[in-house]
């Protein structure tokens, strides 16, 4: 991002968000981490603040509680996420917490309550309502970009990068990302072009990664074997020899055992309890 390397056509003088007027105390059923303590004292001081944490390590509460400090104001949060899906998750999560007619969706394929104190959309969509000049950002005191290092996406990027220059500069960003590598170089830039925002970082991941093979075996059948990548941090012989195998049998009677079938992978997931999960098939 040509901005993070110091090229900023656009950087002018930053104001900072206006605090609400009153302290909001969110009860949650879990003591808070370190992280959101920190991102919560930055929220209810007005400040934006930039969020790098782990994928489930609990940047969701952050959001909350900025959503929570715009209602009790009397006044409008905005939800942005880079895709459909996932605003459509937000919707849901935030009308189960909320309740009927308080939570709105507008992501192009549809809108729903848009006139909702807490809306939640694509970035997209956030980026056409401040070029059109829409009247819903006037009372708008707070906004959750998910997935912020989406500004490092070559064909995106852009769109982020214009929410993030044109909102005007009383509202407040709540910034969240998993993946975000240069979250100190991001915070001094949204430092500059926002005004005072605070960079939140949490390494700890309190759900370990761990990886596997998973494959079948013909002889036996079609039982599923798991094997890690890793043994003790070095490559998994075991592992390998599938792939050694696959290549010495390729063209005669085919190795002893086969990627498993999707519905296979489905039935060991639930089995171990590893659900819900991802299947990425490239």
């Amino acid at each position: 991002m040509d901005l993070l390397r110091g090229r900023n056509p656009f950087r002018r003088a930053p104001r900072p968000p206006t605090p609400t007027p009153r302290r909001v105390s969110t009860a949650w059923p879990f003591e808070l981490d370190r992280f959101q303590l920190e991102a919560i004292r930055a929220i209810d001081g007005g400040r934006s603040v930039l969020v790098a944490a782990p994928t489930s390590s609990g940047k969701t509460v952050v959001a909350e509680h900025a959503v929570d400090r715009a209602l009790a104001a009397g006044r409008r949060a905005f939800y942005t996420a880079p895709i459909k899906a996932l605003s459509n998750q937000k919707f849901r999560d935030l009308g189960r917490r909320l309740g009927p007619g308080r939570v709105g969706l507008l992501t192009g394929d549809n809108t729903i309550l848009s006139e909702a104190p807490v809306v939640v959309m694509t970035t997209e969509v956030l980026r056409n309502m401040l070029y059109a000049g829409s009247t819903a950002i006037d009372d708008l005191a707070w906004v959750v970009l998910d997935e912020v290092h989406f500004l490092e996406d070559p064909y995106r990027g852009a769109v982020w990068e214009e929410v993030i220059l044109n909102l005007p500069p009383q509202i407040g960003i709540v910034a969240l990302s998993a993946t975000v590598s240069n979250s100190e170089e991001l915070g001094a830039w949204l430092n500059a072009v926002r005004g005072p925002t605070d960079v939140v970082v949490e390494r700890h991941r309190p759900v370990p990664l761990r990886s596997h093979y998973l494959v079948v075996e013909r002889r036996r059948e079609r039982m599923l074997r798991r094997l890690p990548v890793l043994v003790k941090g070095t490559p998994n012989k075991e592992g390998s020899r599938y792939d050694i195998e696959g290549r010495l049998r390729r063209g005669r009677s085919g190795p002893g055992w086969a990627t498993p079938r999707r519905d296979e992978v489905l039935r060991d997931l639930r089995q171990e309890k590893l659900l819900p999960a991802i299947h990425f098939i490239f």
